[in-house]
């Protein structure tokens, strides 16, 4: 779906996505409430961890040790997927 939210983010630090753009997720919740098996949201987790880790470059540049700046990426992908099972995908509690 490419949120614009994260591209934006991304693009304020330092980052030249241009026209990157997706399905909206009304649009994929449609989807997944119909016969549709599979939604592809790797863009998506790839803009948030990548969102997050430029923010956390853009605040200390200085900084090279990976787990001060992959473990905030790394919250940054479980919220947008719980985001995406709970609210998009309509999915959770179906995990058997």
């Amino acid at each position: 779906s490419v949120p614009p939210e994260l591209v934006q983010i991304i693009n304020a630090n330092g980052g030249k996505l241009k026209d990157a753009v997706g399905i909206p997720e009304e649009q994929l919740r449609r989807a997944a409430a119909s016969a549709v098996c599979k939604v592809n949201i790797d863009s998506d987790g790839r803009l948030a961890m990548t969102a997050a880790v430029r923010k956390a470059f853009n605040a200390n540049p200085a900084e090279f040790d990976p787990r001060k700046y992959l473990g905030p990426a790394r919250d940054a992908l479980k919220e947008l997927y719980k985001h995406k099972i709970v609210n998009v995908l309509g999915s959770a509690g179906k995990a058997q």
